[in-house]
């Protein structure tokens, strides 16, 4: 592994560029040059915010309608990443580009669902610059991509002309004679075959030009999934880095906002508020308080899941130690064994012990992604990890209309539980369309108390404290070198 401790030198064309003479890619081969640890993490981040936009759109908006284009479009934008394709020329956005879904890859493609979710939103922003493209560029995309599929000669065009208007979706017979239609083998094309959409002929199928992408997505799907496959077994040797694996495993299940850690607000919240705001609590959060108050007691993850959302919201530490003793000792702990094995891990959690680490409150991704619930325990997000009959009556409980019950139940089926909670607080909160995008737990519990008229000041206390993590989700190690050779990563995935 190779480092440098100078700065990174400028960068000079070479070969490498060759990589970036393209805006819209299959990422075919890894990048194979030095970048700084700093920009390592930056380009990271960015492209983590970007897959995220592209999911909560996904779900907000038609895809590609042009509600769904505007935003993309400015929010690549203002990531500095490649848009308007047809114009845009710049190399350092496609370098940005190329460069960070790689690293991206390195994080994402550890589990199954990690995997799954980081295919699902590459295939959709690529469906997004491939519809970018104008009918020539995307010609040109195909033969340079291998994709050689061949048109058909204007004989048989004529020959054919009645099919083809019957089977193709917006096809007339002047426009048949206007477009190119592609002779591809059916094995190519199940998803248009499957509803229908193309016209289906020993062994072939005719597709009109514009239904091309549907050929060029599933070819993309395909080589992404098994890069990740190949990415997947060469992570011991990646992981040999030490200054690299905090990195990749923050990237997995980083979240790109505020930490909520600054304790400007401390003593806004009281003990005696608790049970009367825990109505702006997040479900996970009422799930853990209605257990701790039900039981007198919660397990590990679950006290410090709760504890730290206690600590976001403005509990001090006097007043948690207070909050968990009188809880525990109504149930099977006395006060003297709470002080011994249980006030200890609250102090911790405050940075008051051990190493004194000022401990942030969980983002959804990382109640999403770590340590699940097993049996007895209480943690955990309910629209990740509930049985969903169970998430049903919990939401029954909670009076969610039936319509919105079926309507949180979809995004939990399509993996969307960050969406499936911002549901739950537009229909608990009487609101048709959140102006936010729901993250964190303590975000929810600010906007709810926003939404509700009691959490003005607090919601200005939280503002003044967010901190510059918008760029650094991934921390980076304390004595890391200041420029990193891509070279040694990736090289090492092609030689397995």
């Amino acid at each position: 592994m190779l480092f440098s401790g100078g700065r990174r030198k400028k960068h000079i064309a070479n070969p490498q560029t060759d990589l970036y003479a393209h805006a819209l890619q299959f990422y075919g081969q890894p990048p194979l040059e030095n970048i700084s640890l700093s920009e390592f993490e930056t380009f990271a981040v960015d492209r983590l915010k970007l897959l995220k936009t592209v999911e909560n759109l996904g779900v907000s908006y038609v895809k590609l309608s042009e509600q769904y284009t505007k935003k993309l479009e400015n929010e690549s934008k203002n990531l500095n990443f490649p848009h308007r394709l047809d114009i845009n020329k710049s190399t350092d956005k496609r370098r940005k580009d190329y460069i960070s879904h790689f690293i991206l890859r390195l994080a994402y493609c550890q589990t199954e669902d990690l995997r799954r979710w980081f295919i699902q939103q590459e295939v959709d922003l690529f469906r997004y610059r491939f519809s970018d493209l104008q009918p020539k560029q995307k010609l040109e995309f195909l033969h340079r991509n291998n994709l050689q599929y061949d048109t058909i000669s204007i004989e048989e065009k004529k020959t054919l002309l009645d099919k083809l208007v019957n089977s193709s979706y917006g096809v007339s017979g002047i426009t048949v004679e206007d477009q190119d239609f592609y002779k591809v083998p059916f094995q190519d094309a199940l998803d248009l075959v499957r509803t229908r959409k193309v016209y289906l002929k020993a062994g072939y199928v005719y597709i009109p030009h514009q239904d091309i992408v549907t050929i060029v997505l599933n070819d993309f799907r395909t080589r992404l999934s098994k890069a990740l496959a190949l990415t997947a077994r060469s992570l011991p040797a990646v992981h040999s880095d030490e200054r690299l694996q905090p990195l990749l495993n923050h990237l997995s299940h980083a979240y790109v906002g505020q930490d909520y850690s600054i304790q400007k607000n401390v003593g806004k919240i009281s003990l005696e508020q608790i049970d009367s705001v825990r109505k702006s609590f997040p479900l996970c959060m009422r799930q853990l308080h209605q257990a701790l108050r039900e039981n007198h007691h919660l397990r590990h993850g679950g006290r410090m899941q709760y504890g730290l959302f206690l600590k976001g919201i403005g509990l001090s530490l006097e007043q948690a130690l207070q909050f968990w003793r009188s809880e525990f000792i109504r149930g099977k702990v006395d006060a003297d064994k709470f002080d011994k094995a249980y006030a200890y891990s609250i102090r911790h959690m405050f940075g008051k012990e051990g190493k004194r680490a000022d401990y942030t409150p969980y983002s959804c991704m990382k109640v999403i992604l770590s340590n699940p619930p097993s049996q007895g325990d209480h943690h955990g997000c309910p629209f990740r990890h509930s049985d969903p009959e169970l998430l049903k009556q919990k939401l029954q409980f909670y009076k969610v209309p039936p319509s919105g019950i079926s309507q949180i139940m979809e995004l939990v089926k399509g993996m969307h539980y960050q969406l499936a909670c911002q549901k739950y607080f537009e229909l608990t909160h009487n609101i048709d369309d959140g102006s936010f995008s729901l993250n964190h737990p303590n975000q929810y519990f600010i906007e709810s108390q926003k939404a509700l008229g009691g959490g003005k000041d607090l919601k200005k206390e939280m503002d003044m404290s967010q901190r510059s993590q918008e760029n650094s989700a991934a921390r980076r190690p304390a004595a890391a070198p200041e420029c990193y050779e891509c070279k040694c990563i990736f090289q090492e995935i092609l030689n397995n």
